[in-house]
Formats: structure tokens, C-alpha cells, sequence
């Protein structure tokens, strides 16, 4: 018999709970206490379910069957409303791990999809472990702090002040979203450990680039790997923007290779002048991967570039260890020998892709300083192979040079 209003206002509670039934699987639950819960019981996949409809009389008689006939709208759909209901209420809640995954792909387009995916690498590995499933509006500082400190703890200093910096942003994008109403993470900076900042480790003496360059020569891994180190030198880009480097960039007429904004870190198309010896590299390995898109293809499948550790690895095995030469020190090493050989400031940070720090002069124009820097990308790989032979090359300044 279905219920009517009056008659659930006159039922009373009992030493145990009991149910009272509507129609088509709905019933209002009363409990010893008194308190009266809607329920609908119903199947899906062969398996019989119960869904809670709320709590009598917030929710009343047609209230409750108003919900059970959306709930078996969805059944016919092929849908579990207790699956409908679950993700409603994650939703309401504003879970952390929800509202990053948000902040971070509102923020992408602004980063290299590389770069993109190495900070949801690090909010995925650092944060999301213990805070996904925290309603954000409950996420405390010292919760922030405590995620903090397990970074400090394997003496990740830097990934600690990068998580602490996305903590920030994704608090201050759920603050102007209106899913919370303050940011824990505004001042955690000061509470981090205090770590003077080094350097990232590179080749830069002479008789050390020497040796450097003729253990790549002699390196015994896979042949385009060999071939991207013996690259980096004579290029000195980003490694992200080498190993991920497309044969359409390639422009081997005009000796000319050009990284499209999507895959530089300023997000401005940036060109590199391609000495003989580079081309050399390049001509070399185009029948092994010139069929794909990448000049560098990952060993495991040529749909996808070289690992970003890879170059690393490949310093590793040639007895370079980690405080000593990494794959970004290439940049490095060309910067401190070119100033040190006396190439114009302005014509090394061109070819560096640098930011300019002077607003006036930051206005880029991607061709500027071309015929210079095709002058001095040359005369630096020569610099190279002279080293490379043994020569006895002094530092000397080549104002001629850089005129």
C-alpha cells in the first residue's frame, strides 16, 4: 500500500528499525531514534543496489518519488544512479584533486605540452597522494606543509618550492572560482628549508670539454643517442627541445632549424643556425629516423621522442655523474666559453633563447642577429672540433668576430 503523508507523520519509532514500503522499490527507513530515511532499492547489473534519497520531512513524499523516477530514468539509460549520485556529491564537495586537475587545464596552453605534463607529473606524485580526496575548503596549512616536508625529506628542495608555488596558484584559481573562501598556501614559502641554490652542473674548461667531447665520440650506446649528444653541444638548446626535435623543423638548404613556439619554453619560435658539423650529424642519421616524425625517437616506439632522461642517462654511463655534467650544462659550457671568447652578450642570450630582462629590448624578432649568430655558430662548432683534435686553444677575445 503506498504511503501518504499523514501516515508517515504518525509512524513512530520502534526497538528496531523497520521499513515502509511506497511503490517500484521505494521505502522510508525508520530508525530507533526516530529519524526517517528515504531509500529506493532497485538492480543493476543482476546485482541489487540501495540509493539514500534523504531524510524525511526535508525531503517529502513527492519529493522522494520525484528522485526515484530520475533514478530510474537513468536505470533505463543503462546508468547507476548510486554512480550519478557518488560523482554529484564529489563535485559539491570541491575535492583537491578535482579543482588542480581543473586549475592545471585552464593553465596548459600557457606551457609547452612537455613542460605541461612534467608539473601534473609532479602535483600527481608530491600532492594528490594525500590531498585528492580532501574537500578543499578543509585543506589546512599544516596539510600543505606536512605534503612539503615529505618532498624536503628525500632532499628535493627545488620540487618542494615548485609543488609549494602550484599549491599557491591552484589555491588562489579555487579562491576566484569560488570553491573555497582563503588559501592556506599564501605564506608557506617561509616555512620551507632554506637551501642556497646551485647551479646546474657543467663542463666549461677547456681541457674538460676536450674530454667531454671525445667520450661522446667514443660512446657505446645506441646510435642516435650517440648522435643527440654529439648534437647538443653544437646547438646548446633546451634538452627538452632537442630530444623532441621533428624533421619538418629541419631545414637543411638554408642550414636553418626552427623550434615552433608550442615546444619553447618562452613560447616564441626560436631559430637555430646549423654549422656544417651539425648538419653533418643530421644528414647522417636522417636514413635511420628521417622516415618518422622525430629526429631522436625513443627506442621503444618511433610515435613518441627520446625519454627525457635519456641524455642523462647516456652522461651517466659515459662516468659523468650527476654534480658534474648534465644535459642542460651543454647551455652552460657555450655560454661561459662564447662570453669568454668574446661574442657579444646580446648575440649568445639571442641564441640561448633568453629572456630579455629590458622590456624595450624584449620585444623579439626571431630572425634578429641572424647573420651573427649563423657567423658564431659556426666558429663555435670549429672551436669544438679544434678542442676535440687536442689543440692547444688559448681564450682570445674576437671583437672582429662579433662586429
Amino acid at each position: 500500500m503506498a504511503l501518504t503523508d499523514t501516515g508517515i507523520k504518525n509512524l513512530r519509532p520502534a526497538e528496531k528499525p523497520y521499513k515502509r514500503t511506497d511503490s517500484s522499490g521505494l521505502y522510508l527507513y525508520v530508525t530507533p531514534t526516530g529519524g526517517k530515511l528515504w531509500r529506493l532499492k532497485f538492480r543493476f547489473n543482476g546485482k541489487e543496489k540501495t540509493l539514500a534519497l534523504g531524510k524525511y520531512p526535508q525531503t517529502s513524499l513527492s519529493g522522494a518519488r520525484d528522485k526515484a523516477f530520475r533514478a530510474k530514468q537513468q536505470l533505463d539509460n543503462g546508468v547507476d544512479p548510486a554512480v550519478v549520485k557518488q560523482a554529484e556529491k564529489r563535485k559539491k564537495q570541491n575535492y583537491f584533486g578535482d579543482i588542480a586537475l581543473e586549475w592545471w587545464r585552464n593553465q596548459r596552453d600557457k606551457w609547452t605540452p612537455g613542460h605541461a605534463d612534467y608539473i601534473w607529473r609532479r602535483i600527481e606524485a608530491n600532492a594528490l597522494p594525500w590531498l585528492k580526496n580532501r574537500p578543499i575548503g578543509q585543506i589546512t596549512t599544516g596539510e600543505l606543509l606536512k605534503a612539503l616536508r615529505r618532498i624536503e625529506s628525500r632532499n628535493a628542495y627545488e620540487t618542494a618550492k615548485r609543488v609549494c608555488q602550484y599549491f599557491s596558484n591552484i589555491f588562489l584559481y579555487a579562491v576566484s572560482a569560488g570553491y573555497t573562501e582563503s588559501n592556506p598556501a599564501s605564506d608557506l614559502t617561509k616555512a620551507l628549508k632554506f637551501v642556497p641554490r646551485k647551479n646546474l652542473p657543467a663542463v666549461t674548461e677547456p681541457k674538460a670539454i676536450t674530454e667531454l667531447l671525445q667520450a661522446i665520440d667514443a660512446f657505446a650506446g645506441t646510435y642516435v643517442v650517440k648522435c643527440a649528444l654529439q648534437l647538443a653541444p653544437l646547438v646548446f638548446v633546451r634538452a627538452g627541445e632537442l630530444r623532441a626535435a621533428g624533421w619538418q623543423e629541419i631545414d637543411f638548404e638554408n642550414a636553418l632549424w626552427t623550434i615552433p613556439e608550442t615546444r619553447m619554453k618562452m613560447k616564441r619560435p626560436h631559430i637555430v643556425p646549423l654549422s656544417r658539423q651539425a648538419l653533418e650529424i643530421l644528414q647522417e642519421l636522417q636514413p635511420l629516423t628521417g622516415g618518422g616524425r622525430y629526429v631522436f625517437p625513443s627506442v621503444r616506439t618511433s610515435a613518441r621522442p627520446m625519454s627525457e632522461n635519456t641524455l642523462n642517462a647516456a652522461l651517466r654511463r659515459l662516468g659523468y655523474d650527476k654534480d658534474t655534467m648534465c644535459a642542460h650544462g651543454f647551455r652552460t659550457m657555450a655560454s661561459t666559453r662564447l662570453h669568454e671568447l668574446g661574442w657579444k652578450s646580446e648575440i649568445i642570450e639571442f641564441q640561448l633563447a633568453h629572456a630579455d630582462k629590458n622590456k624595450v629590448r624584449g620585444v623579439y624578432n626571431r630572425a634578429e642577429y641572424l647573420d651573427q649568430r649563423i657567423t658564431m655558430m659556426q666558429a663555435w662548432s670549429d672551436y669544438l672540433d679544434s678542442l676535440k683534435a687536442g689543440a692547444d686553444v688559448i681564450p682570445m677575445k674576437r671583437n672582429s668576430k662579433t662586429e
